[in-house]
């Protein structure tokens, strides 16, 4: 079996699951009614409100997770306003300012994490900073479920954050919203109604969907016009159908969670390999990706062997599993993890 120098890199490089591509190629067949007027944005819609445990919840289909979290905090946030969020969070860092663009001008306040995490500390501390006309005024409280590192957070640990939010709009990223349910073993309630969280942005394009991702608005209140937000930013598909019909597909029979539990059983797996070659990952394994305590001579000489992995924040080098991870793959990047630390 040829193995791709991208197996390991992100979530992102694996293709379509044959659920996703089943039901998008049955979407695809005849004509249907434009802009999500069509059976399948109502089906997918009704499905992720079943998962999510919130009937009224209101549902928005956007092209991109840059786009899902920035037009999601647009629904309580004003060029005036300040976002609580970790300093590593993927709002703070890897969306080219586009909550900033997007919210007209709402602050983002990077806070220190504690494993990839926002803890209630580190709220109340931002809260009780500057509180004069001269700084935005804190609106919001974003969190990412799991975290930039891997980690994930108990529903206990979100209703500390809750608490510590009181008031506070709670959004959480939730690109690898799956992973986390399937670590943890609950419900998706129980980390999101239960707990208090407002919006929720659904990642697919990391569990094997096409490209879809899902605003959710637990608060279905905070939707009021948002539709005409979604508009504006270029997200409306014509053909909404293709957006939500993978959605579809994912969750009829359950494969949105048997692809998140497949990829962090990946990943414990090649974590339980790595430990024995001596190498461990800089923040517990709890989910689907690793981060990897390895020296910049020891990354150079993996990437000299063809392998495309990023060095993260940290120094440490990341290493994601996806819904497509195989043994094959675990077994030729640790035969080559093994002579890169036998040579360095």
């Amino acid at each position: 079996m040829a193995v791709s120098p991208y197996a390991f890199a992100s979530d992102n490089t694996a293709g379509l699951c044959p659920e996703a591509l089943a039901a998008l190629i049955e979407a695809n067949d005849g004509p249907a009614g434009a802009y999500g007027d069509d059976p399948w944005t109502a089906e997918a819609t009704e499905m992720i409100r079943e998962l999510v445990g919130a009937p009224e919840a209101a549902v928005f289909f956007t092209f991109t997770g840059t786009a899902a979290n920035s037009l999601a905090l647009t629904a309580a946030c004003r060029p005036y306003h300040g976002i609580i969020c970790t300093d590593v969070a993927h709002v703070n860092t890897d969306e080219c300012g586009a909550p900033e663009f997007f919210t007209g001008g709402s602050k983002l306040i990077g806070c220190a994490h504690v494993g990839g995490k926002l803890t209630p500390g580190a709220i109340t501390a931002a809260r009780q900073g500057r509180l004069d006309v001269h700084f935005p005024k804190i609106r919001a409280v974003s969190v990412t479920q799991s975290t930039e590192f891997g980690t994930v957070y108990s529903p206990a640990e979100l209703v500390a954050v809750r608490a510590a939010a009181e008031g506070l709009l709670l959004h959480m990223d939730g690109a690898r919203f799956a992973n986390a349910v399937a670590s943890l073993g609950v419900a998706p309630r129980e980390l999101l109604g239960d707990v208090g969280v407002d919006v929720v942005t659904l990642g697919g394009a990391k569990n094997g969907l096409p490209l879809a991702e899902a605003i959710v608005f637990l608060n279905p209140a905070l939707a009021e016009e948002f539709s005409y937000r979604r508009k504006q930013a270029g997200q409306l598909a014509s053909k909404m159908r293709l957006l939500a019909a993978p959605w579809v597909g994912a969750l009829r029979d359950g494969a949105w969670l048997r692809n998140a539990q497949h990829a962090n059983r990946m990943a414990a797996e090649l974590d339980t390999r790595l430990t024995a070659l001596g190498v461990r990952s800089a923040y517990p394994r709890q989910a689907n990706g690793l981060f990897l305590d390895l020296s910049d001579a020891a990354f150079a000489d993996l990437e000299a062997r063809g392998w495309h992995v990023y060095q993260f924040a940290g120094g440490v080098t990341r290493t994601m599993c996806s819904w497509a991870t195989t043994t094959e793959e675990i077994d030729a990047f640790c035969a080559d993890v093994e002579a890169v630390v036998r040579d360095v």
